[in-house]
């Protein structure tokens, strides 16, 4: 080759091997195994990002988000990143240096919450509740007359506890206080009730890879008018450009002016997930998931392994399984892996030791996958006891 004068470094020219990946049936806090569909979807051609076809994908990809969202806000779109990247624009566009914003924190998302609206200047007041406990409206009443927040952001489904918020009141209560309601749906998005407009919520995230069973790379993110009235009477430009919704949202709007190479085929694969929602219904999706988990709950109980939260507000997509007394709750997260392609998760945070976490999300939460789960859960502990 004409002007090849330098030598090339090839001590990183590595041969791997033809890439061969076990099947696992994930059932621990996320990811959640892909639907056929899903999966069927994902590797159909690639087109270019303003296509017409792909134009037109994205259309029913958000009125099938405002669906599964239960929510009329026009602006509903999947964030090019995961569940993490959503709940940053979410702060990002929404809170402005000096801003009080006040954080329900009873879990390690609530803390995440804290830490990312800091980075962005908030003025980070908490509410906090031990892992596993939810706020009631009174606690909710007391922190906003307090702290009288611009934002006060809600767990709703907490991944690392497995507690789930009722949301009954707490949208009203914001109302009367001039403040932004944020509510985290990462894993309860499609799995249990959410209906954002009724709760008067005005900004939501979720990620695509727990009841939605999609794989990681995309989070939705809905604002409503309180929400888009704070972005668009911004003192200040939004810090983080690519997270940028006054941006972001001239591409998934009318305008569809440029702003980042969309990942095309991580829609093709949301569409067909919110798809297999629609045709499910919503009514029914939830009523399986609720299902599925109170069986396994009763299974969890003959084995002797109770549950970390209450059940009136257990969450029916992940559980929080109390690990006995002189189990190793790492060896038996290993055992399952190991003897049957089954992920559990372990404890995180403040719960790490303490308990399993078992996910029943979207296409894994069947009936069969708790029969298996059980019967491979009892002989783990008979090993691992």
């Amino acid at each position: 080759m004409e002007g090849r004068v330098h030598q090339v470094d090839d001590s990183h020219r590595v041969m791997t091997p033809q890439l061969d990946m076990p099947e696992r049936l994930l059932l621990g806090p996320g990811p959640s195994n892909m639907h056929p569909r899903v999966r069927q979807a994902l590797g159909m051609n690639e087109v270019g990002h303003l296509d017409p076809r792909f134009i037109g994908l994205m259309n029913e990809s958000q009125e099938l988000l405002r669906y599964v969202w239960q929510t009329d806000n026009r602006f509903t779109i999947p964030v090019s990143g995961t569940g993490s990247a959503a709940m940053e624009a979410a702060l990002a566009n929404c809170v402005e240096p000096g801003d009080v914003v006040l954080v329900g924190v009873n879990g390690y998302f609530g803390e995440r919450l804290c830490d990312m609206a800091s980075r962005y200047g908030a003025n980070v007041r908490r509410l906090e509740k031990p892992w596993g406990e939810t706020f009631d409206p009174e606690e909710i009443a007391i922190g906003l007359e307090t702290h009288r927040p611009a934002l006060l952001g809600l767990i709703h489904a907490e991944t690392s506890t497995g507690a789930l918020q009722p949301m009954t009141g707490i949208g009203k209560l914001c109302r009367e206080f001039d403040c932004l309601l944020l509510l985290d749906t990462v894993t309860s998005l499609g799995g249990v009730p959410v209906f954002l407009d009724r709760w008067h919520v005005d900004i939501s995230y979720s990620a695509t890879q727990k009841c939605l069973s999609c794989p990681p790379g995309l989070a939705p993110l809905t604002l409503g008018d309180r929400a888009l009235a704070k972005l668009n009477n911004r003192k200040l430009k939004v810090a983080n450009w690519y997270l940028d919704m006054s941006l972001v949202g001239k591409y998934w709007g009318q305008e569809r002016t440029y702003h980042h190479t969309a990942p095309i085929n991580m829609n093709y694969a949301l569409r067909e997930a919110l798809r297999l929602i629609a045709e499910e219904g919503l009514w029914d999706r939830w009523e399986k998931h609720t299902a599925n988990a109170e069986m396994l709950w009763e299974g969890l109980a003959d084995l002797g392994i109770g549950c970390h939260v209450e059940k009136e507000f257990r969450l029916p997509s992940l559980t929080t399984a109390l690990v006995p007394d002189g189990v190793d709750s790492k060896g038996v997260c290993a055992f399952l892996l190991q003897n049957y392609n089954i992920e559990i998760a372990a404890g995180l945070g403040q719960l790490a030791g303490k308990v399993w976490r078992i996910g029943l999300m979207g296409f894994n939460s069947r009936a069969e996958n708790v029969l298996l789960l059980l019967a491979a859960l009892k002989k783990a502990l008979e090993t691992c006891g």
